[in-house]
């Protein structure tokens, strides 16, 4: 059967109705601007009316029959006048033209003096490294024109700029990091320091973006976040490298922020974190801020390296197995771990073999956190004893199937003490203070997309899982409740976050004698334990007391 063409209208209606629109739009344009006139007298006389209404609502009601008779009189006298009527209407008229007029201000197309200035001096400055003796038509030269050379710019009330998007020549060695990283110096030389830049660069187009990022904030408190078991917060970055948000409490707002969340357990890429920064950029901070959520879903064990009692918190709280500033006993500690991690492997692996789910004390997360573990690599040295961080291998090694997690924390000066062990399994990376791109790069693996700044708020600093892209982050603000230098709002907010205390310290003191750190209930006889180790190992409260 022959198919019928369709009707005309229905072939070309597109095309009709287009040219129709279009044709609409050209006749409103010019019936707009042949109309103007009117409508701008149209719009004073309504301002006009409105002006006087407002003045007649203000005036006493004693004074409007005087008003009355003033304005009757002028319009009489206006009237008796040769050519008064005339004369009175071209001069409404001539009013309502005036205040019908577009009052917006004129805004300029380009920038100011001072701008362009800015722009030269950058332009100028850029002819060292995009320029060729050999290019036939330079796009950078020295007196050039700038405008070909920066297509879009945006200022702020300062003048300082805040995006710009920069051309440069093919040839320029984009894909080296030493190259880019000198055009990155320079530009935030340039456009103004104490502030982060974020570069981006289209290889492909020839082009580097610069924007300048707002500071991340700094005043969120430690709470309880929205996430799923085996999701930990690790801080807060820029809505542009992160598609989820969180909701936070503020004081009494609430706002979504997004944040970086670190995937830990069995089918995690990246299973053991490893922080580093100087004293006082927030390492302990992230530490505490993770305890506090491990503590929701599993049970802790922390070795602080700093024996400052940063942790001193969680002494003796529930989930909390141990908290151990001494060498004799974070070698107890660390060596029942590792033997608590073996059980867990050995258990797993029958259940496996005999077709059941694993048990389930093997599926509540450990967390084992050190700060600063370098710290008893010396006086293990000077001791003559074992070092704590070779016991670390069985858990980093094989801790992801049994839901085993390792956070370390140390110094940047100090990471050639770390061992091999701590730097191959810890795929997960946070930098945090003031730091070179060149100590990020080392730390993370990839440099930073941004210039880091010398002054940093505490908790500021860059992070990557992985492979993945480098984040900026900041940590939630969790210091320690007991430092009399925190605000009362943060220490309240992480006095409410804490487990319950089961025991007192105090009467743990005496009701307990030198034994091994608090395992899980019930694996500790499961799991065998170095008897000589044990007996070393002072009382936790006492070392808190």
């Amino acid at each position: 059967m022959a198919r019928r063409p369709l009707p005309h209208i229905l072939r070309n209606g597109g095309i009709q109705l287009a040219r129709s629109r279009e044709l609409a739009r050209t006749a409103a344009d010019s019936a707009t601007d042949v109309l103007h006139p009117l409508i701008t007298i149209t719009r004073g006389l309504r301002r006009l009316a409105s002006a006087g209404r407002r003045r007649w609502l203000a005036t006493p009601k004693e004074r409007r029959g005087a008003l009355l008779f003033l304005v009757a009189s002028v319009v009489l006298v206006v009237a008796l006048l040769p050519y008064g009527p005339l004369l009175a209407v071209i001069t409404l008229m001539a009013a309502a033209a005036w205040q019908g007029r577009d009052r917006a201000p004129a805004t300029s197309d380009g920038p100011d003096e001072s701008q362009i200035q800015r722009l030269r001096s950058l332009y100028e400055a850029l002819v060292p490294y995009f320029s060729s003796a050999g290019d036939p038509d330079p796009l950078y030269t020295h007196g050039g024109a700038w405008e070909n050379a920066f297509p879009e710019y945006e200022f702020d009330g300062t003048g300082r700029i805040t995006h710009l998007l920069i051309s440069y020549p093919a040839y320029y060695t984009d894909g080296e990091p030493e190259s880019r990283a000198r055009i990155e110096h320079l530009l935030a030389a340039k456009s103004g320091r104490g502030r982060e830049y974020h570069f981006a660069w289209d290889e492909e187009g020839n082009q580097l973006t610069v924007r300048v990022l707002a500071p991340l904030p700094a005043d969120i408190a430690a709470q309880r976040f929205v996430t799923s078991p085996g999701e930990t917060v690790l801080g807060f970055t820029d809505p542009t490298r992160v598609r989820r948000t969180l909701p936070l409490t503020h004081g009494k707002e609430q706002r979504d922020v997004p944040p970086v969340v670190w995937r830990t357990g069995i089918r995690s890429a990246e299973p053991h974190l490893l922080a580093a920064g100087h004293p006082g950029s927030g390492t302990s901070t992230l530490l505490r801020s993770i305890a506090l959520q491990a503590l929701v879903h599993g049970d802790v064990m922390i070795i602080d390296g700093g024996g400052t009692g940063e942790y001193a918190c969680l002494t003796g709280r529930d989930g909390v197995l141990s908290v151990e500033c001494g060498l004799a006993g974070v070698l107890a500690s660390l060596r029942w771990a590792a033997h608590e991690t073996e059980r867990r492997l050995i258990v797993t692996n029958r259940a496996h073999q005999a077709g059941d789910p694993p048990p389930a004390d093997t599926r509540r997360p450990l967390w084992i956190l050190l700060d600063r573990p370098s710290a008893f690599t010396h006086l293990a040295t000077a001791d003559g004893r074992e070092d704590p961080q070779s016991l670390l291998q069985v858990p980093l090694r094989h801790g992801r199937p049994v839901n085993v997690t390792v956070v370390v924390a140390d110094q940047l000066d100090s990471m050639e003490a770390l061992t091999d062990a701590v730097r191959q399994h810890t795929r997960a990376r946070v930098v945090l203070g003031p730091a070179t791109p060149e100590q990020v790069a080392a730390v993370l693996g990839a440099p930073p997309h941004t210039t880091p700044v010398e002054h940093v708020p505490p908790g500021r600093g860059y992070a990557r899982l992985g492979t993945g892209p480098v984040h900026r982050i900041q940590v939630p603000a969790t210091p320690n409740p007991y430092d009399d230098a925190t605000s009362d709002a943060h220490r309240q907010a992480v006095l409410d976050l804490l487990p319950a205390r089961t025991t007192p310290a105090d009467a743990e003191t005496e009701a307990r004698t030198p034994e091994r750190p608090r395992p899980v209930p019930g694996l500790l006889s499961k799991a065998p334990v170095d008897e000589t180790s044990v007996d070393t190992a002072p009382a936790m409260a006492d070392r808190h007391t």
